[in-house]
C-alpha cells in the first residue's frame, strides 16, 4: 500500500527563531575553514600578480626565488601545464561548470589586468613561499590600459547578451518615446557608481592533496559541486575523481560563488610537487582574483501624469567588462518589472577594459539598478507634490509589467503600510531642510526593495536516514558560509520526519552528499529546503507505508493518509508505533530515503519577486557634511521564513551593507597603471560598529506555492536592495541637495 500523499504532521521547528546548531563549534574552534585543514607534509603556494595592466610579458626570471631555503617550485606560463577545456561563463546551477572568468591565467604571455596571475611559488611554509614570491623578478612590453567609464565610453557596444548568456542586453514594452511625448512631468538623472570590492571576513583559500590520480580539495566556495565541475573540466580529471569538502565558509557575498583560478592552481601545485598545497589569496589579491562590482554610470528617464501614473521608463547604463566576458549587472532587470507603465526601455552598453570579469555581489545588479529607480521615482514625487509611498502606490501593480504574469505572490503592499508604521512615517514633513537638531540637519527617506526568485536548471538532491534509535541524519553537498543554512535545514528535516530538532542532524558541504547547485541569488534556502523536505517526507512516507502493510505493526491495515507522525510516533485513529520499534522488530538498522526536487520552469506563467520597503532616517552636519544614519526599518515579504532569528540576521546584515554602500564602498582604478587605489581593508571602506544605526526588521510571511514546496522565496540579497536609495532621499529630504554619485561623500555635500 502506498500513500498518495505525505503522512500529515504537525510542523513544530520551522518557522521558529532557534539557535544555530553549529553556534557552539564555531565560538569554540572546532569549526574547521579551508585555511585550518591540517594534511601531513603540506607545502604552501604564494601567488604573484603582474604589476601591470596591459600587455606581454617578455622574461620571468624565477632563478633568485627557487635558490631560496624551502622553495619546492616556481611555476610559470612557461611551465605550468595547458587546461584541458576552458568552460563557460555560467553559474553552476545546471550540469556544467562555473569559472570565475572564460580565461585561465599562466596559459600566455599576455596580461590583460593588474594582479593577473603569472608566477606560482611553492615553499615548505607560508613565510617562505611569500618571500620567495618577492623575488620573482618579471619585465613587460607595457600598453596603455583602458579602465574607467571615460576611457571606454567611445567604444561601448551594446551586447546580444550579458551575464554568462542569461540576460538580452535590451529589453523593450510600448514606445517609450511616445509615453514621454504624453508625459506632463519629466525626470532625468544620470547616477555614478565607484566599483565596489568583496570583503569577506575569510580570503578565499584552497587546499588540495593527490592521492594517485584521485584529487581532494578543501575549498572556501558556495558550491562544493560547482568547484568539482570547474576543476574536472579545466584539469581533463573525470568528476568521480575528485571530491570537494568545504563544510565552513566565511562569508562570500558573490566572491565564493563563480569558481575563480586558485582551485585549479592548487590541484596544479600540488601535483607538480608531489605533497599537499594551500593556496590562499592575501587580502590584496582578493581584490584582483575573485571579481567586483564593476564601475557604472545609470541614466533613469520616467515619464509621468500631473496625478502621478508613469507613462514611460527609460533605464540605460554603461560599464567596463572585460576583454573576454560580456559581463554587466543586471540593473535594469527589476525596473521593467515592479511599476505599471505601458512604455519601458532598458539596454546595456559595455566596453572592454583591463579588469578581470565582474562578477556577482551581494544583490547583482538590483542594488544598484534599484538606487537608481528609486532615487528618480523620490524625485518625481517630490516635483508631483505626492508622498514618496502614494507614488508608489498609484503605480502598484499585481502582475509583473514586463511580462504580464501574475505575481506568484506579492504582499508589498503590506510591507509599505507596515513599514512605514513602525517607523513612524506619517508624521514626516515633505518640505526638504525643515527639521533640525541643533547642527544636524535630519531627513527621511523610503524607497522599494525587490528581487527576483532565481529559476535553476538542475534537480537538487538530499538523502535522509532514519536510525534504529530513532535518530536522523540528512545530508546534502551545501556549504554553510554564515547563513545558517544547518540550523534551518535541521528544522525542515526535523518536520518533515515527524521528529524532534535535538534528534535530528544535518550534514553538508562535501561532494559525496547528494547533489545541490551553488548557493547564489538568495537561490539556496529554497532548493535546499525543497530537497531536505522532500528526503525527509518520502522516508517518512516509507516507514509508514511499511508499517500499514506489516501484519505485525498496530497500525497494520491503518490508512496511511491519516496516520500522523509527532516525536517519532506514527499514530492512526486507534493505534501507534514509533519508528524505532518499527525498525528495531523488522530487525532494520536504519532506513533511508533520497529525495528529488525539480525546480520550475523558466517558462511559468507566472512573475516571481521578492518584495519590501526600506526606510531610513539621517543627520547630516550643516556645515561639514558628515552624514550619519540614526535608524532604519525594513520591512520584507520573503514567502515562508523558515528561521524568523537567522532570516532578521540575514536581513540586517544587507541593510548594514546597504548603508556602505550608500556612505562608504568605493574602489577606483588608476587611468593610468589601471591598479585598484585601496587594495586593503585599511583603505577600503566597510562599515564597522560605530557606524551602525537602530536596525528594525519587520517579517511579512505570503504564501507561495509556485516557487517551490515550501514557499521559500530567500532573504540573502533583498536586505541591501533599496536601501542606497532610501539613505540619499532621507540625505535630499534633509538638506535639499540631489547626490546622484554613490557613495555619497562630504566632498558632495558640502
Amino acid at each position: 500500500m502506498t500513500a498518495t500523499v505525505p503522512a500529515a504532521t504537525a510542523p513544530a521547528a520551522t518557522g521558529q527563531p532557534l539557535d544555530r546548531v553549529d553556534g557552539l563549534a564555531k565560538v569554540g574552534g572546532r569549526a574547521r575553514y579551508s585555511a585550518e585543514i591540517p594534511l601531513p607534509d603540506m607545502a604552501y603556494a604564494c601567488v604573484v600578480g603582474s604589476r601591470v595592466a596591459a600587455g606581454r610579458i617578455t622574461g620571468i626570471d624565477t632563478s633568485a626565488a627557487r635558490a631560496e631555503d624551502g622553495v619546492l617550485a616556481v611555476l610559470t606560463h612557461e611551465t605550468l601545464p595547458r587546461i584541458a577545456e576552458q568552460p563557460p561563463l555560467i553559474p553552476s546551477l545546471g550540469g556544467t561548470a562555473a569559472p570565475g572568468q572564460t580565461f585561465f591565467p599562466m596559459q600566455d604571455d599576455t596580461v590583460h589586468y593588474a594582479g593577473q596571475q603569472i608566477a606560482l611559488v611553492v615553499a615548505d611554509t607560508w613565510e617562505r613561499a611569500q618571500h620567495a614570491a618577492r623575488l620573482v623578478r618579471v619585465s613587460y612590453a607595457e600598453t596603455p590600459p583602458v579602465t574607467t567609464l571615460d576611457q571606454g565610453r567611445e567604444s561601448a557596444y551594446e551586447p546580444e547578451r550579458i551575464f554568462g548568456g542569461w540576460i538580452p542586453g535590451r529589453m523593450e514594452r510600448g514606445d517609450v518615446d511616445a509615453g514621454l511625448r504624453e508625459a506632463d512631468v519629466t525626470v532625468d538623472a544620470t547616477y555614478t557608481y565607484a566599483a565596489n570590492n568583496h570583503n569577506p571576513l575569510e580570503a578565499s583559500c584552497t587546499t588540495a592533496q593527490w592521492d594517485g590520480d584521485e584529487l581532494l580539495l578543501y575549498d572556501a566556495t558556495q558550491g562544493v559541486n560547482a568547484t568539482q565541475m570547474t576543476v574536472s573540466r579545466l584539469l581533463g580529471v573525470p568528476m568521480s575523481r575528485i571530491r570537494v569538502i568545504g563544510h565552513f565558509v566565511g562569508g562570500s557575498f558573490g566572491s565564493k560563488a563563480m569558481i575563480h583560478a586558485h582551485p585549479t592552481l592548487a590541484a596544479m601545485a600540488a601535483r607538480a610537487v608531489g605533497r599537499p598545497v594551500k593556496l590562499f589569496l592575501t587580502r590584496e589579491q582578493m581584490f584582483t582574483s575573485v571579481g567586483h562590482r564593476e564601475e557604472q554610470e545609470q541614466r533613469l528617464t520616467l515619464g509621468a501624469t500631473r496625478d502621478g501614473r508613469l507613462t514611460a521608463v527609460r533605464h540605460l547604463k554603461l560599464s567596463p567588462t572585460s576583454h573576454f566576458d560580456d559581463w554587466a549587472e543586471p540593473s535594469v532587470g527589476t525596473s521593467s518589472q515592479i511599476y505599471a507603465c505601458p512604455h519601458y526601455e532598458g539596454a546595456y552598453r559595455l566596453f572592454r577594459a583591463n579588469t578581470m570579469t565582474p562578477t556577482f555581489m551581494r544583490a547583482p545588479g538590483e542594488a544598484s539598478g534599484m538606487h537608481a529607480l528609486e532615487c528618480s521615482m523620490d524625485e518625481l514625487a517630490h516635483e508631483l507634490g505626492l508622498d514618496p509611498i502614494e507614488l508608489r502606490l498609484r503605480n502598484h501593480t499585481e502582475v509583473d509589467a514586463m511580462t504580464g504574469h501574475p505575481w506568484s505572490s506579492s504582499g508589498l503592499r503590506e510591507c509599505y503600510e507596515r513599514g512605514a508604521d513602525r517607523f513612524g512615517w506619517a508624521g514626516r514633513d515633505p518640505r526638504p531642510g525643515t527639521r533640525r537638531e541643533g547642527d544636524w540637519l535630519i531627513g527621511t527617506g523610503m524607497a522599494t526593495a525587490s528581487y527576483p526568485v532565481a529559476p535553476l536548471a538542475n534537480p537538487q538532491r538530499a538523502r535522509a536516514r532514519l536510525y534504529a534509535d530513532g535518530t536522523a541524519v540528512v545530508q546534502a553537498a551545501t556549504p554553510e558560509f554564515g547563513t545558517g543554512v544547518a540550523t534551518v535545514m535541521t528544522q525542515v528535516a526535523a518536520d518533515g520526519l515527524g521528529i524532534g530538532v535535538d534528534r535530528c542532524r544535518f550534514e553538508n558541504g562535501d561532494t559525496d552528499l547528494p547533489n545541490i547547485a551553488a548557493a547564489v541569488g538568495s537561490a539556496g534556502v529554497g532548493m535546499i529546503s525543497a530537497a531536505v523536505h522532500s528526503a525527509a517526507t518520502a522516508l517518512r512516507r516509507q516507514l509508514v507505508d511499511s508499517a500499514v502493510a506489516d501484519p505485525g505493526s498496530p497500525l497494520h491495515g491503518a490508512d496511511p493518509v491519516r496516520v500522523v507522525v509527532r516525536d517519532g510516533v506514527m499514530s492512526g485513529e486507534n493505534a501507534s508505533e514509533s519508528y524505532a520499534d518499527l525498525l528495531r522488530r523488522t530487525m532494520r538498522p536504519d532506513a533511508e530515503a533520497v529525495g528529488q526536487w525539480n525546480p520550475p520552469a523558466h517558462d511559468i506563467p507566472y512573475g516571481t519577486m521578492t518584495f519590501g520597503a526600506q526606510f531610513a532616517e539621517v543627520a547630516v552636519d550643516a556645515d561639514l557634511g558628515v552624514v550619519r544614519v540614526r535608524r532604519m526599518t525594513g520591512a520584507f515579504a520573503p514567502g515562508r521564513v523558515l528561521n524568523a532569528k537567522t532570516a532578521r540576521s540575514q536581513l540586517m546584515g544587507g541593510m548594514l551593507w546597504g548603508l556602505g554602500q550608500a556612505l562608504l564602498e568605493a574602489n577606483h582604478m588608476h587611468p593610468d597603471t589601471g591598479r585598484w587605489a585601496n587594495a586593503s581593508l585599511g583603505e577600503y571602506l566597510v562599515p564597522v560598529n560605530a557606524d551602525a544605526p537602530d536596525v528594525d526588521v519587520e517579517l511579512i510571511e505570503v504564501e507561495d506555492d509556485v516557487v517551490n514546496p515550501l514557499g521559500v522565496k530567500g532573504v540573502g540579497e533583498i536586505g541591501q536592495v533599496g536601501v542606497s536609495a532610501a539613505i540619499a532621499n532621507a540625505v535630499h529630504h534633509a538638506t535639499g541637495r540631489r547626490i546622484r554619485k554613490l557613495p555619497i561623500t562630504i566632498e558632495e555635500l558640502i
